[in-house]
């Protein structure tokens, strides 16, 4: 393990002494910021219009606030993640340092996780500022945390597959445009495969909605702990990072 996080401080090393972790962390904040702030305003405005109308009926911050806005941090993610992965093995060819990674006598295994690890922290970050915004709810309300902590292990679990998939990906190719833009477009298909479901119940149709992200993130997203959507993200990250250690393997064998 002492390799694995020699190389994702490496790692994270090189994302904040370049630009791009403070362009990601400023384009996160801004574009989270407005969704909190106009969720806020909106959920102020209709508590003031029932007041006003006399209606009883109870105002619910966790569910007309923080889940909708934990929705938009997933549809945020899904955007930001590829630029978050594109660059790991794909700038080590470009730079023509993958050549002394694949020959050092560093396990890829903690080659591979060390890389990974650093983009899912790095994604952490990311959810650390909207955890500032949400700060501002417990401050003057009184919303409940336990569904929130739980919306945060499954936007980690499922950024961690999605980094995984970036992962593979940036070790196939060495230009970071191209690495992004599959890694975008693989996403975002895993994204919406769920939809066939609406119209379609075919085997092959239940097979592609069960791969589809939203349909296993929907349980931590209401706050629930589920066991079979947690072993579903484990699983597909242990595939991403197998995919990428026989692509590794493959490379090393070339060089």
């Amino acid at each position: 393990m002492r390799n694995v996080w020699i190389i994702c401080r490496k790692e994270l090393n090189s994302y904040f002494v370049s630009p791009i972790a403070y362009i990601l962390l400023a384009i996160f904040a801004i574009v989270f910021g407005y969704f909190f702030w106009n969720s806020v305003g909106y959920f102020i405005f209709a508590g003031m219009e029932a007041q006003m109308r006399g209606s009883m009926f109870p105002m619910n911050v966790n569910e007309q606030v923080i889940r909708p806005l934990i929705s938009n941090v997933a549809v945020i993610g899904l955007f930001l993640i590829p630029l978050i992965s594109m660059r790991l093995f794909a700038e080590e060819k470009r730079a023509g340092t993958f050549e002394l990674l694949a020959t050092s006598p560093v396990r890829d295994f903690a080659v591979i996780f060390g890389k990974w690890l650093a983009a899912v922290l790095l994604y952490g970050g990311m959810l650390l500022v909207s955890a500032i915004n949400f700060a501002w709810l417990f401050r003057y309300g009184n919303p409940d945390w336990k569904p929130l902590a739980i919306a945060y292990v499954g936007l980690l679990l499922q950024a961690g597959f999605m980094l995984a998939i970036g992962t593979f990906i940036s070790s196939l190719t060495r230009n970071q445009i191209i690495a992004g833009a599959v890694t975008f477009a693989a996403c975002l298909l895993l994204w919406v495969l769920g939809w066939v479901s609406e119209y379609d119940s075919t085997p092959v149709a239940r097979v592609m909605s069960y791969l589809s992200i939203p349909i296993h993130f929907e349980s931590f997203e209401k706050g629930l702990l589920s066991l079979k959507d947690a072993v579903f993200f484990v699983s597909a990250i242990f595939l991403g990072l197998f995919l990428t250690a026989r692509s590794i393997e493959s490379l090393r064998w070339r060089s």
